[in-house]
């Protein structure tokens, strides 16, 4: 009996993490499509996705706080990143698409630096 109620325990915790999974079109609208400019706040490099944190002044000249959803570390890796690819403080412009709810979230499309290079965050939505 206990052996099967420590299993159970076990595989449960197991499953933690696929709770934590989702795709794209369960969280993100493909029909709200967004490109915003701003600077990079921090880069978390977390499974199952990335998350880039990005400060981005709206149209009344308030800073909001914008997360972008990007593909594991093992895809930015693969991508050509790696963990000084995008200090804070860099400019940038992200397009994405917007999350479900009208959150500041998003899911990314690319990123687009001011000289004109790109990066792609390996996002989950795939055309």
């Amino acid at each position: 009996m206990k052996l099967k109620l420590f299993l159970a325990c076990i595989l449960g915790i197991a499953a933690i993490p696929a709770l934590a999974h989702h795709s794209f079109y369960a969280e993100f609208d493909p029909n709200k499509e967004v490109s915003l400019e701003g600077e990079v706040v921090e880069m978390h490099w977390v499974n199952p996705h990335s998350w880039l944190s990005f400060a981005v002044e709206n149209e009344e000249g308030v800073v909001e706080n914008w997360q972008v959803e990007g593909g594991s570390p093992n895809v930015l890796m693969r991508l050509g990143w790696n963990r000084d690819s995008l200090p804070p403080g860099t400019r940038i412009r992200v397009t994405g698409f917007q999350a479900k709810d009208g959150s500041l979230r998003m899911n990314s499309r690319g990123i687009e630096f001011p000289d004109g290079r790109t990066l792609e965050l390996g996002g989950s939505r795939r055309d």
